[in-house]
């Protein structure tokens, strides 16, 4: 394999616990895209890293030794990351979380007996059949999906295609998260299917509904806060803008047997303005938006809007009520998050009290080193 050089700069990220080494950090370049050695200014061995020709992130860590990276090194990869799972309350949840498995550019979330991947830098994808025997000869699936239809793989100059690996994987695949089910989507669905990193916050959000209250679930989706609350609430109210995503989360609670939702399309901005002229109230509300800011020249509206959405929603909480707030913007860092937070309940003329701090669950781990890894963040507040 034709080794890449790198800066020292280059090779000091590498150290202090970062994966990523960026374009302008290569020294000498002429590998194809795959498995390369990379060495130091000095020419010593410094790992072996997923190489991308075209891409920013030239080359991301895989792996520290000069062990060779063939198909036990995988097994033995894939295994880790999934005793890591072990104990998760659900039939649904991810089982590589990328980075932060240490296997960069690599999404792998379990639906049930089902599989499905997403391969997202071109270094990765040349080694698309060695990573598919893997999974398959590890966790023995009933299929594997490939969702490479990830915007980001166009920046690394590949395709984007939702592809049958193996087996056979269902349109539709009913999954567990606590007590609730629901119907993932993998082949058409957000994301691979369904959004995985919010399950332990649901879990929460349908212990905190207040028992026989009213709640409120902001751009609802499918519904699955809505699905939560729905077990301890009297009645729910969901909101999305989406039709198509009301009649799936719909589908859902008749899944559940649940009659106390009212699906209900809008504009959670409007719907949320509306209450406050008309004094309705309740007493649990969550708001799951999502991410206003999708890159950091948009950090500055996303807080104005994320400002303006939670001061509506904190002024429409009863007394005692209870609001679950969250932001999946990885531009918008925690400290922003809470400083907006402090400003709407000084705008809202409520005494409100900061009850949790929420983060992703145990299945998308964050690594202290790599940022990427953490880009949601919530918090439990209430009114007095």
């Amino acid at each position: 394999m034709t080794p890449v050089r790198v800066t020292a700069r280059g090779a000091e990220r590498w150290a202090r616990g970062h994966p990523w080494i960026y374009r302008s950090d290569v020294q000498e370049d002429r590998a194809p895209a795959g498995l390369v050695p990379v060495h130091d200014p000095r020419g010593r061995f410094i790992g072996q890293a997923l190489h991308s020709p075209a891409s920013e992130i030239r080359l991301r860590l895989l792996e520290r030794s000069e062990r060779p990276v063939d198909a036990a090194w995988w097994r033995e990869r894939f295994a880790a990351a999934v005793a890591r799972r072990v104990g998760i309350d659900a039939t649904a949840y991810r089982l590589v979380h990328a980075e932060a498995d240490a296997l960069p550019s690599l999404i792998v979330d379990r639906y049930d007996r089902w599989l499905v991947v997403q391969l997202l830098s071109a270094g990765l994808e040349t080694m698309r059949d060695t990573v598919v025997d893997a999974l398959d000869e590890l966790c023995r699936p009933g299929g594997i999906l490939l969702r490479n239809d990830a915007a980001v793989r166009r920046r690394e100059g590949l395709d984007q295609a939702v592809t049958l690996a193996r087996g056979e994987v269902p349109r539709a695949v009913e999954v567990r998260e606590g007590g609730v089910r629901y119907l993932a989507a993998p082949w058409d669905g957000q994301k691979t299917g369904a959004f995985l990193d919010q399950r332990p916050n649901r879990l929460l959000a349908g212990a905190l509904a207040r028992p026989g209250g009213r709640a409120l679930d902001c751009f609802a989706y499918h519904g699955s806060f809505a699905l939560h609350l729905a077990g301890r609430a009297a009645t729910v109210l969901a909101l999305d803008s989406s039709p198509e995503a009301l009649e799936r989360g719909a589908a859902n609670a008749a899944l559940n047997g649940l009659g106390n939702i009212e699906w209900r399309e809008g504009d959670a901005f409007e719907a949320l303005r509306a209450f406050a002229r008309q004094r309705e109230r309740f007493d649990t509300i969550v708001l799951d938006p999502p991410a206003f800011a999708k890159h950091r020249a948009a950090v500055a509206g996303a807080l104005r809007g994320y400002h303006e959405i939670n001061l509506r929603a904190m002024r429409a909480l009863a007394p005692g009520g209870t609001l679950l707030t969250a932001s999946c913007s990885f531009h918008v860092r925690l400290p922003e998050f809470l400083a907006m937070l402090t400003e709407a309940a000084a705008d809202s003329g409520r005494r409100i009290y900061l009850r949790q701090i929420l983060g992703q669950g145990e299945d998308h781990p964050e690594v202290l080193t790599i940022p990427e890894t953490s880009y949601l963040k919530a918090a439990v507040i209430q009114a007095e």
